[in-house]
């Protein structure tokens, strides 16, 4: 276990593509770094394929994690699998305390890089709660393989729910795919998406209602599809964008935008001195695996500079 009292000169708060990089980059800025992180690998991880990250033709989300922490573990960076509860900053030190809720530690730090990303927005429709893990789902790599050969459905019309919808269609009779307004998957997703047989694509359509008994069997749509609202399937994959994980970062009094994310500079600074954020949780506009390793290397410089100036002080 880490040592709970000494002071790091740098702790990462998120395991994922902008805070594994940053982990890397402190660590060649030989900085003294802790990163701790409650989903090791982030929300990559749920992703089939990733075919943009430059270096990498074609891996999985799970594989390009597994690199990216490896590349951690070669920089000798330790890691703390736990939930950071809080993070507080004492006005007179200038010191971080960060607290943790599984293992109950307490660390404290000269600087703080939130990496925190993002976590799946939900539907709201009546059923959704009631049949979590009972065919409501927000992975389709995680649960597609429990619906083989069964009729299932996306919920949403972007990216990443093409993106969901290609997985499933590899192993499930029918996809249906329902699109609040209209199809707006990069062109070569949806390209795709328009080749593969078992996929159909119903724009303009809101689920009202998720129905089952103990497992979902049906839902209700806000107009008739096929002379029908109600569409029999299996499970219901919901993939309508996500919401950033803003809490610790509201706890310090850190800047906001309307969505919730935090605000950050050219450098990844946020308005409160020692506070670096980077990746899905910042209001970066284009939401990217590349984008948020680059924001996490910037993160690791702005905490070093940040340092030199502690250090003087």
């Amino acid at each position: 276990m880490e040592n709970s009292k000494k002071i790091y000169d740098c702790i990462i708060v998120g395991g994922g593509c902008a805070g594994y990089p940053a982990a890397v980059y402190a660590a060649r800025f030989n900085m003294d770094t802790l990163l701790i992180a409650k989903e090791p690998g982030g929300l990559i991880t749920t992703t089939h394929l990733v075919e943009n990250y430059p270096g990498f033709i074609s891996l999985t989300g799970q594989e390009l994690a597994d690199k990216l922490k490896d590349h951690v573990i070669a920089n000798n960076v330790p890691m703390v699998d736990d939930i950071v509860t809080s993070v507080s900053r004492d006005e007179n030190s200038k010191l971080f305390t960060i607290k943790t809720g599984i293992l109950e530690e307490e660390y404290t730090a000269k600087t703080v890089i939130l990496a925190t990303g993002t976590q799946h927005k939900h539907l709201g429709a009546p059923g959704e709660w009631d049949f979590q893990s009972k065919g409501v789902s927000y992975c389709a790599t995680c649960d597609g393989p429990f619906f083989k050969r069964k009729v299932v459905a996306i919920v949403g019309g972007g990216d990443s729910a093409a993106k969901e919808a290609m997985v499933l269609a590899q192993t499930c009779e029918k996809v249906y795919m329902f699109v609040r307004s209209t199809l707006k998957a990069e062109p070569i997703n949806a390209d795709r998406i328009k080749k593969i047989e078992n996929i159909e694509v119903i724009e303009g359509v809101n689920v009202t209602k998720i129905c089952g008994d103990k497992k979902v069997t049906h839902v209700e749509l806000d107009k008739e599809v096929n002379g029908s609202n109600m569409v029999e399937l299996s499970a219901v994959f919901i993939a309508i964008g996500m919401n950033p994980q803003n809490e610790l970062a509201k706890e310090l009094g850190v800047e906001l935008n309307k969505k919730g994310e935090i605000i950050i500079n050219r450098v990844s600074e946020t308005n409160i001195e020692g506070v670096i954020a980077a990746g899905d949780v910042t209001d970066a506009p284009w939401k990217q695996g590349i984008i948020a390793a680059a924001e996490g290397s910037v993160a690791a410089y702005s905490a070093f500079e940040y340092l030199q100036k502690f250090n003087d002080n």
